[in-house]
């Protein structure tokens, strides 16, 4: 019957009326690992019983079985038959049947998010990081764009960990969807915790912008990578030598560390990054992110040493352990001027890194079948690791973490990682040393937006407006954020052509919170003028308020509060009642579940004086919120950005931290 219908009708029908036909699984899709097989006999029946709950009795004795096979085969019930018959992509707002325009926004956001082209394991629906889902399973899917299409400007959809648990009535300037992913009782958040309960069907992972449905392919995280890399070349060049034929080594090709090797190309850089997985790397030579593939220890010595001498600008994927490349290039003195590693290692267990030595095929069944030997070889490889950096740092290699948990993770497998006091890394984390007080204590972090006509002269006249409104701006911002400012008019000036775009017609610039509020108002007047159609306006959740990571975006923070989450509460409950069309909140996301809690938003632009009433309102509080946190941590460029935003905003009034002296101090106690 489905056969039959059009997008709109089986996107209005929901869960459908008659049993869908199984169906196969693709043969070239990039498969989800195998999750642990975790749960008791009685919590596998309590799975199953909750997996059937979305359909009618007469349902259950045919898919009950089917349900109890994806458990066994993969550790999760994903419902795969259920899965729609269209492609799934983000297409022009007016294509999807909607009774408010915000709701048809949030709809094209949900597609984009798994999108083949965007997402990494998307007949699993997940988006990046190897377990970063927005929904549990393909029920959830369809029950979620049907309330959306019924959604009248007065109602709110609550999301519960992929769940759509029903549209509420509330107010046409409330949010229209609130989601929550992982949210535990603080006990309840160890990594076996994830598994069980994701298991049973009851929570998810939703990474950062994969369940708040705000991910944006690989571009997202181009932008900081660049950011990052440039500026980090600034900190160990000297001043006016090039990167040119300088190496960046790193590993990781998935759907967020495929930016690696573009941001190197941009960054004028030789990036070398390790990949295990063959079809992850083939895949981002296919879109474009990286240049070469080599699965050749040899090749890769020879065709580095070839690029070091030309100084070339190129990005080569290894296609095999990022180890064996390390201790390669120190047996060969091959000399790595930044070194960083980009794997998935908030999930550790279960495919986020691989041990040395073993196949990608063969450490799949270890993952399935034998979890402790697994956990047991890449602990062994993460101390071999550790002691391959250490011998390129001790010869000058400036290493930082990529807070994606690898420092964590390496001083808990045993390896030497830690500072001589014994509570510190021996590596800084790159917030720590670049993004936290160059960019994020000013408040600039990861603005971003999205073309909902799915149009590229739509973009072109965004990326237009935005140099113009960052110029403007920059002939007045003061000496301390003149680098930020002129980095970011690069960067506009320069997107199309580096080519970012994949899915939905997206950019990403980091701003603060009056380029974020000028940028969105000259957006909201062209859409008025009818120049461009609606924008929906975004933000990564790795940015200046919407998260609390102590080991990534708050670990500049040194006053002993890295380790509470309550601004990241406040911004999305600040957030919501200031105008944000949808808001979310998790437990977990970037460095791994149980360690962060952050919270993201989305918004969109119409061209109506209540768009801008409530961009104005929002966009200052989002940002500020985490700058006032950081000033009151005692940052001094967090203190400079939050005074200079209350000289401009009257009716923002912040509590300044008083400084005290070290001798003060010394021999109190």
């Amino acid at each position: 019957m489905e056969a039959s219908m059009t997008f709109q009708e089986q996107i209005k029908q929901g869960i459908p009326s008659e049993l869908p036909a199984v169906k196969p699984y693709p043969e070239d899709a990039n498969r989800a690992p195998k999750r642990k097989d975790i749960l008791s006999t009685e919590e596998k029946q309590l799975a199953i019983r909750n997996a059937l709950r979305y359909f009618p009795k007469e349902w259950h004795s045919e898919l009950a079985p089917e349900f109890a096979k994806e458990l066994n085969d993969f550790g999760r019930i994903y419902m795969y038959r259920f899965k729609p018959n269209y492609e799934l992509k983000a297409r022009a707002i007016s294509d999807y049947p909607a009774k408010c325009e915000q709701a048809a926004a949030i709809m094209l956001m949900i597609d984009n998010n798994l999108d083949p082209a965007v997402a990494q394991h998307p007949e699993e629906l997940i988006t990046y990081g190897g377990n970063g889902a927005v929904f549990q399973n393909w029920a959830q899917y369809r029950l979620a764009m049907k309330y959306l299409s019924e959604m009248e400007s007065d109602q709110t959809l609550h999301m519960y960990s992929g769940h759509p648990m029903g549209l509420f009535p509330s107010s046409e300037d409330a949010p229209r969807v609130v989601v929550t992913n992982g949210m535990m009782i603080p006990n309840y958040s160890k990594p076996d915790d994830w598994e069980r309960f994701n298991a049973l069907g009851v929570t998810q992972y939703g990474q950062m912008t994969a369940g708040s449905f705000m991910y944006i392919g690989p571009q997202g995280i181009v932008h900081g990578t660049t950011i990052t890399v440039m500026n980090a070349f600034r900190k160990v060049l000297n001043k006016g030598e090039s990167p040119k034929g300088k190496i960046f080594l790193t590993a990781g090709l998935g759907g967020m560390s495929g930016a690696q090797p573009k941001a190197g190309n941009i960054a004028n850089c030789i990036t070398v990054c390790a990949e295990v997985n063959p079809k992850a790397a083939t895949k981002r030579h296919q879109q474009g992110w990286v240049d070469e593939l080599i699965d050749n220890m040899d090749a890769l010595i020879s065709r580095v040493r070839e690029a070091q001498v030309n100084e070339e600008v190129v990005s080569i994927a290894f296609i095999g352990n990022v180890v064996d490349v390390w201790e390669a290039f120190y047996e060969h003195n091959i000399f790595v001027h930044l070194g960083s590693d980009q794997t998935s290692l908030h999930n550790p267990w279960s495919g986020g890194y691989y041990p040395v030595g073993i196949s990608y095929e063969e450490s799949n069944r270890l993952i399935r079948e034998e979890p402790e030997v697994f956990k047991a070889k890449v602990q062994a490889t993460l101390k071999r690791h550790a002691d391959a950096v250490n011998k390129h740092t001790a010869k000058g290699t400036y290493f930082f973490d990529y807070g994606n948990a690898f420092l964590l993770e390496a001083s808990r497998a045993g390896g030497d990682v830690m500072a001589d006091n014994g509570i510190d890394f021996k590596y800084p984390s790159y917030v720590q040393d670049i993004l936290g007080p160059m960019c994020f204590d000013y408040g600039f972090g990861p603005f971003r937006w999205v073309c909902t006509s799915g149009q590229s002269e739509d973009l072109d006249k965004t990326d237009a407006i935005a140099a113009q409104v960052l110029n403007k701006i920059m002939e007045e911002s003061p000496e301390e954020i003149q680098q930020q400012m002129q980095d970011n008019i690069t960067w506009i000036n320069d997107a199309k052509q580096n080519k970012l775009v994949v899915g939905s017609q997206a950019r990403i610039l980091y701003a603060d919170a009056q380029g974020r509020m000028e940028i969105a108002k000259a957006f909201n007047d062209a859409i008025n003028r009818g120049e461009i159609g609606p924008v929906v306006l975004g933000r990564d959740h790795h940015d200046v308020s919407g998260t609390d990571s102590p080991f990534r975006e708050t670990s500049n923070i040194y006053d002993g509060s890295r380790f509470t989450a309550d601004m990241a509460i406040h911004n999305v409950i600040g957030d919501s009642f200031r105008g944000a069309t949808w808001v979310s909140i998790h437990n977990g996301g970037g460095v791994g579940w149980g360690e962060v809690i952050n919270g993201g938003f989305g918004m969109l632009l119409d061209g109506s004086e209540s768009a801008e009433r409530r961009l104005k309102s929002m966009l200052l509080f989002d940002v500020n919120n985490g700058i006032a946190r950081r000033s009151w941590a005692r940052n001094e460029e967090a203190n400079f950005a939050i005074k200079r935003e209350m000289a401009r905003t009257p009716k923002l009034k912040v509590t300044l931290a008083n400084t005290v002296d070290d001798e003060i101090l010394n021999g109190l106690f």
